[in-house]
């Protein structure tokens, strides 16, 4: 397991793929993620030669979780200080949710390093039904109890056919949520209120200068398509896509489909060079 102290915070990280690959892609986690949410994204640049970075943010299950609120201005400096310290210089940024707004907090700030950002299921600005769903979190995170908390999340984040489909699968997630670490609930409960205090990004979006792809599940109700849609009309150089018949977590409910778009998106906005 490999860690890098940042800002004095202790943060995990893993380097897939090519290693000494010209281009790198970044993938910047949901709020309840780790590195391993990514597995069906971050094969499919491995296998066309990119180098991949994945890290979970100060909070996250395998990090350190300092005393919050935190700011989304801190994670993207901090993600950006992981890249230098690991040689990378400009990168292609994949982020959904919260680690979509994450990386829109990193175009703005680090506009030299950013390539490319691809935006899933993320909002900049926030209303009151999107405030009272992750409220109800925190109030589960703070019960403590991993099995009501999981399923008090679950009807938020994923389609109605998807957790049809999935039940047995949601039923696993949820007695492995019962082993994660002592303190994962106060990080979740700081990364919430991060959220809450400080997604006011709308205004500051006419900064970002790189390509953007935005994407949104059509069933998404926690953060639902009108978000993106102010997203992708304050930024020149976007594309936006919908996703059909997917809820929140579009990276598990329609990883095909999104990877298409995806490894299309970034492919002709790099510069390798295929044999």
């Amino acid at each position: 397991m490999a860690y890098r102290t940042i800002n004095g915070v202790k943060l995990y990280y893993e380097i897939r793929g090519n290693e000494e690959g010209e281009e790198a892609v970044a993938f910047f986690n949901g709020v309840m993620a780790s590195v391993n949410s990514w597995s069906l994204q971050a094969r499919v640049f491995e296998r066309f030669g990119y180098r991949v970075l994945l890290h979970d943010f100060k909070g996250q299950l395998l990090s350190e979780k300092p005393e919050g609120p935190y700011t989304f201005k801190e994670h993207a400096e901090e993600a950006r200080l992981l890249m230098k310290e690991l040689g990378i210089e400009k990168v292609h940024l994949i982020g959904t949710s919260y680690g979509g707004e994450v990386a829109l907090r990193f175009a703005i700030d680090f506009p030299e390093a950013v390539k490319s950002i691809s935006i899933i299921d993320s909002v900049s600005e926030l209303d009151e039904v999107l405030k009272l769903f992750v409220g109800g979190w925190k109030d589960a995170a703070k019960a403590g109890d991993p099995r009501k908390f999981f399923w008090n999340m679950v009807p938020t984040i994923y389609g109605d056919s998807f957790i049809r489909k999935n039940f047995k699968m949601l039923e696993e997630r949820a007695m492995a949520l019962e082993k994660a670490s002592s303190d994962y609930f106060e990080g979740q409960i700081a990364l919430y209120e991060t959220f809450l205090g400080d997604v006011c990004m709308t205004d500051l979006l006419e900064r970002i200068s790189c390509r953007t792809l935005v994407v949104c599940g059509e069933e998404d109700i926690l953060k639902p398509k009108k978000f993106s849609k102010i997203i992708a009309d304050r930024i020149q150089k976007s594309e936006f896509a919908i996703i059909p018949d997917s809820g929140h977590v579009t990276i598990f409910e329609k990883p095909d489909v999104l990877n298409s778009l995806l490894l299309g998106f970034i492919m002709k906005n790099s510069n390798l060079h295929v044999q």
